[in-house]
């Protein structure tokens, strides 16, 4: 067998990835992806691109890929705060028992800016906060002023009451 015919095609890989995400109980990285399929991590981010256009629902967790849970309840909360009280807003949600799904602001210029989050955990939390502090990144929110709103998964409606009441006691819930 010559080393052409043991190249996947596109399609070949993209079925791959479709496996591993289907089956893997953890967030795989584009970088191990990229790994087990022996092309570059740029192609698998390509094919993850692919994959999503074809309706397959992927999301991109600081850890890796993983498929959408579809089955949990979801809720958008308006929220507002300074750069400096992120971290308190977010913990106080997945202490809440939350997964902070995105952040979306509506700008003046590009409409409406949407980043996905998936944040689970205070580890999680530290982590984004600590690789936005490494890169000198900006919060989307410093854009409209610290209001923003968050996609927030949760388990059951007393999660969700809890979730929206920590939020407002810490001023952080925009509800006028």
């Amino acid at each position: 067998m010559s080393k052409e015919d043991e190249v996947m095609t596109g399609s070949e890989r993209r079925d791959q990835i479709r496996a591993t995400l289907s089956t893997s109980t953890l967030a795989v990285s584009a970088t191990t992806l990229a790994q087990q399929l022996g092309v570059s991590r740029q192609t698998v981010v390509g094919d993850i691109s692919l994959l999503r256009a074809n309706g397959l629902k992927i999301i991109a967790t600081l850890h890796g890929y993983e498929l959408e849970d579809e089955v949990q309840p979801t809720a958008i909360l308006v929220c507002r705060h300074f750069p400096n009280e992120a971290a308190d807003e977010m913990t106080r949600i997945v202490q809440a028992g939350g997964v902070i799904k995105d952040v979306t602001v509506e700008h003046p210029l590009y409409g409406r800016l949407r980043g996905e989050l998936e944040l689970r955990t205070v580890g999680d939390i530290n982590l984004f906060m600590g690789r936005l502090q490494k890169q000198q990144g900006h919060l989307l929110s410093e854009l409209t002023d610290g209001i923003h709103t968050h996609t927030v998964g949760y388990r059951t409606p007393e999660q969700l009451v809890a979730i929206q009441a920590t939020l407002r006691e810490g001023g952080y819930l925009y509800e006028n």
